[in-house]
């Protein structure tokens, strides 16, 4: 049966003879779907898609015919009808995804596979290059052009491809020193941060029902593949897997795709534990392996790093900045949430290694520590001796194991009451205060089966697991906004009568002078008793909550405080004296248990970074802090004029001499534009580096990365090795949110690939250093570039008078904040419809919805164009250059590429027609217009400088994803369009009768448009 969707023709040009697996996956999906239609909702269903479909050119781009016999066709759907249709090109999108991703997930198993078989192994008399000294980057700086170009033409490098197996010859291929390697891997850390975003708007209802047809398809895979070799596999087994297929698919369809309520906090902290539940906590120990042993094919005489190199962090739960649902007693229960969750897993492989461990006393030998260990637990756990003493008396590690299972399940039921604010009951029964004693009673077994010739990969697992993972499963960040903090204390002050005048009218430098000198005393100055307002106590609890977290759970549960619109040196202080009101900080030793962490987010406030912290390290109190404490510091300048001398070892638990710092490309973009953006956060690291370099600090920059390009998304493995310089070192921080999870995370080896990239990115990053950033006049050339971009996104934006009409108008902004998808508001507290209060997600949401994706590109080609006209050819050639050499530019134009790609200006244009009030088509129409020229140029543009002749020709795999979504998304947009303006036109009381369809009810056509909504997302694989 031919492809409904695609002509044979058309999906020979797609898909190129290497991808005939996924040729035939996908042609096995569409007749399933079409089979799930036809029975659902008739042949005649089946036949207005082909049509609809049958109306678009197959690059997805709608002519203005085409759009006019598709809109005549729609309009004449009543909205059952309508609805049918989105729901049925939605179904088609996931339905996609899912054979992509499991596709992908094969190539990534298969790749892997081939790099480890072709990996060579390192000959053990190799000898070094005596010329090369460790610290050498393979370019100097501020080395000329002509030179750069002439040198490295001249070598022939096999570019990594982003694995373990490829990075580690390369770089044995490049010379590298090898204790320059050993250096990085020791104090390598990756940590990757969980947040709840509102981009997730899959419920996970559908995301199980899209697990399952992944596993019914693996299942057909397998049974097609080898039902004539393997014997028992039978021909009709893959008959009965697709029937299986059939079934789940209309139990999926009769599964409404919206969220029935708006969830929780803790509904979001469950989403996000889903995924350590379904691949995380199996997937990482995995990890580690790979490095471990393709580190040791390459370097054997290496040591591998620590097993939590790579670990997680969590905004869910504890991320409070515009979300007044987060409170201090949610943090709390989120705490104890991720402990119950991981404490079960703990408790499942437990009961396995009781089944597996049945080593007896009459064929192996004991050492005494274990059998010392259970004379112990005999005297504490006397009732699990009494049960199992007779069953396992000769069997030592299964009845150690049972003792350790007991303590497992009284931790549980202890962090139970705990979560439920209970007083546990039996406080005295045996269980772990932490971790790291479990840890050690795991490490006591290994040692004795090692000890007497055995070995257990279950239990080497586990304990990989516990390393990583310990009780608390992920960090948790704290966030909140610079005001509240200020506020706070404006609060606090004017209630004790402290000051002469309000805090909030102090000028930056009264401010840090009082702040400064407040955090040196231990005086109190907020009361146990809160007198305050609701906002201001929220702001006390929340440090005082993270103390008992500390207390309760270890201080590694949450030692990072975010302070986003961070502008200043005393957004910093005042967290700095919060935390000191909580016990977090002691300022007598200048010791304390949490890192405060300033988010630099507009473009004003990246330009202003350094100084901001050149000011915060000048200060001696500060300085103490990131030292470890004041005795600390002596140390250290005792140790600068003595060598001899060993400074004694910190009394802080916070890693020495360590900033973080974080950069936010939401809100950066949305400000200036993305090519402005992207320099700036450019420029940032390189000079947040240099000055942390001039304080000997070492510094870890935290990328505050949406899943859209427009908040700074894309290729992480691209994006990591377009950082300048020195800024990684071994460390990155980088946030993973909405509906990245999902197509990261959910299967286990695109997600393995994923922290292999990230990992091997950061690695190479930081020992390859190529040098181009630091080549002045390229500098120059970007910081014209970008002053330009931001200059015209700007005359746009925020100096367009009918520009927020038009962006409220012709997109659906309003009917996205409707989407139960999030906890948090879609605008921040003012509440007002303007630009500046709308946050950067649904900002980015709605262009991405009405094919404009504008965030991502607009501004790019006018500044580009400019630079050309005042030399054509010599500049063309210097762009062309620079996309070929320098990583940062490449990484820009890619991104760029990337959405254009993605953008359908005519369906755009139907938007604008559709939806424009008749008084407002003829300004809207000049905004369009604008918004046009744009594009064409920049597309023009980017196409001159790659040198390719449609978009992503470098990237065939990519372009065969967005050509084979762009012609499905243009008849569910117009289906959006004719239900966004009947949902409308009902809102209108005016509304003349002759308005099509307009006896249903807002509710109908409300419902309708979201789910077009959910069906475009999924068709674009992003949302904001």
């Amino acid at each position: 049966m031919g492809s409904l969707l695609y002509s044979s023709s058309q999906t020979a040009d797609i898909y190129p003879v290497s991808e005939l697996f996924l040729r035939h996956r996908l042609q096995v999906v569409e007749e399933l779907w079409e089979s799930v239609l036809r029975q659902e909702c008739g042949q005649n269903m089946v036949d207005l898609l082909g049509q609809l479909r049958d109306l678009c050119s197959p690059e997805g781009q709608a002519t203005n015919d085409q759009a006019s016999s598709a809109v005549k066709l729609i309009e004449q759907l009543n909205i059952n009808e309508a609805i049918r249709a989105a729901r049925a090109f939605a179904l088609y999108f996931q339905l996609i995804n899912i054979i992509e991703q499991e596709y992908e997930q094969r190539q990534q198993l298969s790749r892997y596979e081939a790099e480890i078989e072709s990996t060579p192994q390192t000959p053990s008399n190799v000898n070094y290059s005596s010329n090369q000294r460790e610290d050498d980057a393979p370019v100097s700086k501020g080395i000329a052009a002509d030179f750069l170009r002439k040198s490295y033409l001249e070598k022939e490098l096999v570019k990594p491809k982003g694995t373990f197996a490829a990075l580690f010859p390369y770089l044995f291929k490049l010379n590298v020193p090898p204790q320059q390697i050993q250096r990085l891997i020791a104090h390598l850390d990756v940590r990757l941060v969980f947040t709840a975003h509102p981009t997730e708007i899959v419920r996970h209802t559908i995301r199980d029902k899209q697990r399952q047809v992944v596993q019914l398809l693996q299942k057909l895979d397998a049974l097609e593949n080898h039902s004539g070799s393997t014997p028992g596999a039978y021909p009709w087994e893959a008959a009965d897997v697709r029937e299986q297929l059939l079934e789940e698919i209309r139990l999926w369809w009769r599964t409404d795709e919206l969220h029935q309520f708006k969830p929780t906090v803790l509904d979001e902290v469950d989403y996000a534990l889903h995924y350590f539940q379904e691949v995380l906590f199996d997937g990482i120990p995995q990890l580690y392996k790979r490095f471990k042993h393709t580190l040791s094919n390459t370097f054997p005489w290496l040591e591998p790093p620590s097993k939590n190199f790579c670990s997680f962090g969590s905004w869910v739960g504890s991320d409070r900045d515009g979300n007044p649902s987060v409170t201090p007693e949610i943090t709390w229960q989120t705490a104890c949430y991720q402990r119950k969750m991981v404490l079960g897993r703990y408790i499942q492989s437990v009961k396995n290694l009781i089944e597996l461990l049945s080593v007896s006393m009459h064929w192996s030998d004991v050492l005494p520590d274990l059998l010392e260990s259970l004379e112990l637990d005999q005297s504490q756990l006397s009732e699990v001796y009494d049960a199992l003493a007779l069953r396992y008396r000769q069997e030592p590690y299964r009845l150690k194991l049972a003792y350790v299972l007991k303590r497992l399940e009284n931790t549980r039921d202890r962090n139970l009451a705990l979560y439920n604010r209970e007083t546990p009951t039996n406080q005295d029964r045996p269980l772990y205060l932490s971790g790291a004693d479990f840890l050690a009673e795991l490490r006591m077994i290994e040692r004795n089966l090692t000890e007497t010739g055995l070995s257990c990969r279950e239990l080497e697992n586990l304990i990989c697991q516990v390393e990583i993972f310990g009780f608390n499963l992920t960090q948790l960040d704290i966030r909140q906004e610079s005001s509240r903090h200020a506020d706070a204390l404006n609060e606090i002050l004017e209630y004790l009568q402290i000051l002469s005048q309000p805090y909030n009218e102090l000028s930056e430098e009264q401010r840090v002078a009082w702040l400064t000198g407040e955090l040196q005393t231990r005086r109190p100055l907020i009361p146990a008793e809160l007198p305050f307002s609701e906002k201001t106590n929220d702001v006390i609890e929340t440090f005082r909550v993270v103390r008992s977290l500390q207390q309760e759970f270890g201080l590694n549960i949450c030692q990072t405080y975010i302070i986003s619109m961070c502008r200043d040196v005393s957004d910093v202080l005042e967290v700095l004296l919060l935390a000191k009101e909580a016990r977090l900080f002691d300022p007598a030793i200048a010791v304390g248990t949490i890192q405060v962490v300033p988010l630099f987010e507009t473009v004003e406030d990246l330009q202003r970074s350094r100084s901001v912290m050149q000011k915060l390290f000048e200060l001696p109190l500060y300085r103490a802090l990131l030292a470890g404490g004041y005795e600390q510091t002596k140390a250290q300048d005792t140790d600068e004029n003595s060598s001899s001398l060993v400074p004694p070892a910190s009394a802080s638990p916070l890693p020495p001499n360590l900033q973080e710092v974080m950069l936010g490309y939401s809100d950066s973009n949305k400000d200036s534009g993305f090519l402005s953006s992207n320099w700036e956060i450019h420029k940032a690291q390189k000079s947040l580096q240099q000055i942390a370099e001039n304080y000997d600090l070492n510094l870890r920059i935290f990328h505050g990365r949406g899943g859209s390009v427009g908040r700074g998304g894309g290729p992480a493995y691209e994006a990591i090795l377009a950082q300048p310089g020195h800024s990684i070192n071994g460390r990155i921080k980088i946030t993973e949110q909405g509906e990245v999870l999902a197509s990261k995370y959910s299967l286990l080896d695109l997600a393995l690939y994923h922290m292999e990239t990230i990992t091997t990115a950061v690695i190479q990053a930081s020992l390859l250093r190529t040098g181009f950033d630091d080549i002045e006049p390229w500098n120059e050339i970007m910081e014209e570039l970008a002053a330009r971009s931001r200059q015209h996104y700007r005359a746009l934006i925020y100096e367009q008078p009918d520009f927020v009409d038009f962006f409220h108008e012709v997109t659906p902004i309003e009917e996205i904040s409707q989407l139960q998808i999030s906890s948090r508001p879609a605008r921040r507290p003012s509440g007002k419809k303007d630009l500046s209060s709308l946050r950067a997600i649904p900002w980015v949401f709605s262009w991405t919805q009405t094919r404009f994706l504008l965030p991502s590109w607009y501004g790019v080609g006018t500044a580009l164009q400019e630079f050309l006209n005042e030399e054509p050819e010599e500049h063309l050639k210097l762009l062309r250059y620079f996309y070929v050499k320098w990583p940062f530019f490449k990484m820009v134009i890619s991104k760029a590429e990337m959405t254009l790609a993605k953008v359908d200006m005519q369906m755009a244009h139907h938007y604008v027609q559709e939806l424009s009030k008749p008084e407002d088509q003829l300004r809207f129409a000049k905004v369009f217009d604008q918004i046009a020229s744009e594009f064409y140029l920049t597309r023009d543009l980017v196409l001159k400088i790659t040198d390719h002749n449609q978009l992503l020709d470098g990237d065939p795999v990519l372009q065969r994803s967005v050509q084979l979504r762009n012609g499905t998304i243009v008849p569910l947009g117009f289906i959006q369009v004719s239900l966004l303006k009947r949902l409308r036109q009902s809102q209108n009381t005016t509304a003349t009768s002759g308005v099509i369809h307009s006896r249903y009810s807002k509710g109908e056509l409300l419902r309708g448009a979201l789910l077009t909504i959910n069906g475009i997302a999924a068709g674009m694989r992003n949302t904001g």
